[in-house]
């Protein structure tokens, strides 16, 4: 099992930027996959990122090209780059590892059931 510690959430203005952390222990980093989800209005994990053992990189629609996900295997650190924020931006962000799974798919990406492991989430609010 691994786990998850994010760090980086927080209040800015619309079109401001944040970047989230997210630190793993236990496991093989370079081995796993990690994705970032958030918040739906139904209180549901809405896929916004991942990245695969392999570096392929998946984003959903509403985050492409604002958001950036990265890996640095060497620290087991996972990282959202969240540019351009808007208002509908604000929830609380999740990330989280696949092991089973960690050279990702298009469908296993961007489904919560595919990972074992959640961090504890981070709040971002952005502001009008």
């Amino acid at each position: 099992q691994v786990h998850l510690a994010e760090s980086g959430g927080g209040l800015v203005q619309a079109g401001g930027s944040l970047r989230l952390s997210c630190v793993a222990s236990g496991g093989t980093f370079s081995n796993t996959a990690m994705g970032w989800f958030r918040l739906d209005a139904g209180y549901d994990r809405e896929f916004v990122a991942a990245i695969s053992a392999s570096g392929a990189r998946y984003y959903a629609d509403s985050v492409e090209g604002r958001f950036t996900v990265s890996r640095d295997n060497d620290k087991n650190t996972a990282y959202l780059q969240m540019t351009s924020l808007k208002p509908e931006d604000t929830t609380i962000y999740y990330c989280a590892a696949s092991q089973r799974n960690p050279y990702l798919t298009s469908e296993t990406a961007r489904g919560p059931i595919y990972y074992g492991s959640w961090g504890q989430g981070t709040q971002v609010t952005v502001s009008s």
